[in-house]
């Protein structure tokens, strides 16, 4: 789609486009949403749930055309729901595209970019959470799980939004006790650390259903951000046994794992008669990691690039009163936010400043098409976008790479040229989106030397040589 017409479907002009993106446009924005729409409040507010899942593979799920990796209750969720097959987080390495899903806006504008929150950052406390907008919805809200968004007392999630907090802070950790954790890693329910047995997958799943159990008779907010299946690569031993033989073994019991106390969770909903008032999402947080044998199946790339291996996620929602099973629109994690507002039945304002649009009129079938015209990624010197069906790739100090996905899904013939003015088009698009940034706040040390090799690899359509830093290391001490 050109600029041109572009800023006709918008409704503006070319100058008020380009300025738009510094906020972000009109399309992208939850006045979509009229505000007869958002007046047409259920009588009792939804119970509204995020299950988060981590590190997991595009196509590492059996709705998701998975041939080997069982997950018979999030099979059951999605036939119950909607599909979502074109779907995006907004970063592709845990803690910025965590920022993103819990506060609706591009994790950039606060300058939460790169990967990692222990140097004592974190989200920005100028930025609303979700918890903090379902908590004036009148919601009870509880988060649990994976926080990775600040370490610090004032980035808590107690201090955030959440009544409730029964979680750990850092990005990883073993799934089973630990003797003397840190206070990042330690489980822990509002800054108490918390003694378990067994295995943390069980643990985050029985606690959910006993917060259901507890809060069945007022609207609650629940953020269920599961570290499976996150390394380091723990499973129950009668699960490693259920998949002695399987060539993934680690990742089809620890799926399983997480499968099974999901459906604990969907069990309780429905003896409790929760279920058909309750909005449930289920998303991946990035693509799967080439740590954790996770699959991107037809995808290019995997977790920290910019290719759609890195971004593109499952994506599952659940609502009452779905017509669509399938949805081919692009999609971002930002919609969640914004979704559940419309659902809580907050008024347009409060969703004035957000990035994500809701999906409710898509969900029901009022409205069609793609929900956004354009998404935007970057992490430090890694960047890229898509407009329509084009996806730009940027590595800074390098070049760039364009693609036509709809031809191309696996990102493999350069059309920057041949496309010429599509391409010049989207890189415009692009730098005006960045105007409105701050710059990154902190670096990923190691790290980034690594991503810019992996993404400068996909981008000849090479396999990358190292992928982390010590086979980096490595790598040049054996080529000097």
């Amino acid at each position: 789609m050109s600029i041109k017409n572009l800023a006709k479907y918008c409704g503006v002009s070319v100058a008020a486009l380009v300025a738009g993106l510094l906020t972000g446009c009109e399309q992208q924005s939850a006045s979509d949403t009229t505000v007869e729409e958002l007046s047409q409040k259920p009588s009792q507010k939804p119970n509204v749930i995020v299950i988060v899942a981590d590190d997991a593979g595009y196509v590492d799920f059996g709705f998701m055309g998975s041939p080997d990796l069982e997950t018979p209750h999030l099979d059951r969720l999605a036939s119950l729901g909607t599909v979502f097959t074109d779907a995006h987080v907004s970063a592709s390495v845990c803690a910025p595209s965590r920022a993103g899903l819990m506060t609706g806006r591009y994790q950039q504008r606060s300058g939460f970019e790169a990967n990692g929150t222990g140097n004592g950052m974190g989200v920005d406390p100028n930025e609303r959470t979700m918890g903090e907008a379902m908590k004036q919805q009148g919601y009870t809200t509880i988060a649990m799980g994976k926080w990775h968004l600040g370490e610090g007392e004032k980035y808590h999630p107690n201090q955030r939004g959440f009544d409730e907090f029964y979680g750990f802070l850092t990005g990883s950790r073993s799934y089973f006790p630990m003797e003397n954790p840190s206070v990042d890693k330690m489980l822990q329910h509002n800054g108490e650390r918390v003694i378990f047995d067994g295995y943390m997958t069980d643990v985050l799943g029985e606690q959910s259903v006993k917060y259901v159990e507890e809060n069945r008779d007022k609207p609650f907010f629940m953020y269920l951000a599961y570290n499976a299946v996150h390394t380091p690569m723990h499973a129950k031993e009668e699960h490693l046994q259920k998949y002695a033989d399987h060539p993934r073994k680690e990742l089809a019991a620890m799926t399983w794992s997480m499968d099974e106390n999901i459906g604990k969770l969907m069990t309780k909903l429905e003896q409790e008669n929760l279920m058909e008032n309750t909005l449930i999402f289920f998303v991946s947080d990035n693509g799967g990691a080439y740590t954790n044998q996770s699959s991107m199946g037809p995808l290019k790339g995997n977790k920290g690039n910019k290719y759609e291996g890195g971004h593109r996620v499952p994506f599952v929602v659940y609502w009452q009163g779905r017509k669509v099973s399938q949805f081919a629109g692009l999609t971002s994690s930002l919609d969640i936010f914004p979704t559940a507002l419309h659902a809580a039945g907050a008024d347009a304002k409060e969703m004035e400043n957000l990035d994500g649009v809701s999906l409710l009129p898509f969900l029901s079938g009022e409205k069609t098409g793609d929900p956004h015209d354009m998404l935007f990624w970057r992490k430090l010197k890694l960047a890229g976008s898509r407009v329509g069906d084009y996806k730009l790739v940027r590595l800074d100090g390098y070049g760039y790479r364009f693609y036509n996905l709809e031809n191309d899904l696996g990102e493999s013939v350069d059309l920057q040229e041949t496309e010429r003015e599509k391409f010049l088009e989207s890189k415009q698009l692009l730098e005006a989106w960045e105007q409105g940034l701050v710059d990154p706040l902190w670096r990923e040390k190691g790290w980034e030397e690594v991503t810019y090799h992996i993404q400068q690899s996909l981008m000849e359509n090479k396999e990358p040589q190292y992928r982390n830093p010590r086979q980096r290391e490595v790598f040049l001490n054996n080529n000097q």
